[in-house]
């Protein structure tokens, strides 16, 4: 059933590529940021378990695959069974302890084994496999994910803990100074870590900023809403009316 369901989206993007005048037009970059559209709203629909809205996403983005196959092997780069085989050999090569003899204890022995094959194939730097344009706080998780399965890690949470209290003193001092390029630089050494703290803690510091943006968004528009029930502008409020709002959009949270 698979072979088959992907062999009919090969061929309907087949006679797309060739009969649709927008098709035929799409290349490798065009493609792009609509891809990273499709990666957002996938990412959207999974942080809410919409699980219908799950299955569609993940269509589009398979959808996207398949046509920048189609393009390289319109250059003769390769094709889909290309793709495949080369992701099939990886998880082969990249899982020695399913696949061959090597012993294994836990997960981290797993991810740890994971970046030591991934050196063995030519990879320059423990943290190579981090794409460059990465949003910042992904990449900030992603590197400190990666450089700890080596060792370069706190071992208690406290420690992480005095590291922030550190940052955030010598944010201070940036602020003190006025000096605007120090200033940058202390308040990314602070966001960096406090990404560390939030991993330490066991929480994924990107889906616990999208929870307070979302609680924000909520909050924010119960004071809209509320603005308009009291018929004000809610561009003549005061802080502190607003504030009073606020309050309760929090209770009414609860």
């Amino acid at each position: 059933m698979y072979a088959q369901s992907l062999s009919r989206l090969l061929s309907i993007l087949d006679e797309l590529r060739e009969r649709c005048p927008w098709d035929k037009k799409q290349t490798l970059q065009s493609l792009r940021p609509q891809t990273i559209e499709e990666l957002y709203e996938l990412t959207d629909a999974l942080s809410g378990e919409r699980w219908d809205d799950i299955r569609e996403e993940l269509g589009d983005i398979l959808l996207h695959i398949v046509f920048y196959c189609r393009i390289a092997s319109e250059q003769g780069q390769f094709a889909m069974p290309d793709v495949i085989e080369g992701i099939c050999n990886k998880l082969i090569h990249r899982h020695p302890h399913i696949y061959s003899v090597i012993s294994v204890n836990d997960e981290a022995d797993v991810r740890r084994n994971w970046e030591q094959i991934k050196k063995s194939e030519g990879k320059q730097s423990v943290l190579s496999g981090v794409p460059a344009s990465m949003p910042a706080l992904i990449k900030a998780l992603r590197i400190q994910e990666k450089s700890a399965q080596i060792g370069f890690e706190w071992k208690r949470i406290e420690e992480v803990r005095d590291k922030v209290a550190e940052e955030l003193r010598e944010m201070d001092e940036a602020v003190a100074s006025g000096n605007k390029e120090h200033i940058e630089e202390e308040i990314g050494d602070l966001f960096f870590a406090m990404i560390n703290y939030a991993r330490f803690a066991g929480v994924d510091p990107e889906e616990a900023l999208e929870k307070t943006n979302r609680k924000f968004i909520r909050r924010f528009r119960y004071i809209e809403e509320a603005a308009d029930r009291m018929g004000k502008d809610i561009r003549s409020m005061n802080l502190a009316e607003m504030d009073a709002l606020w309050n309760e959009a929090k209770r009414s949270d609860k």
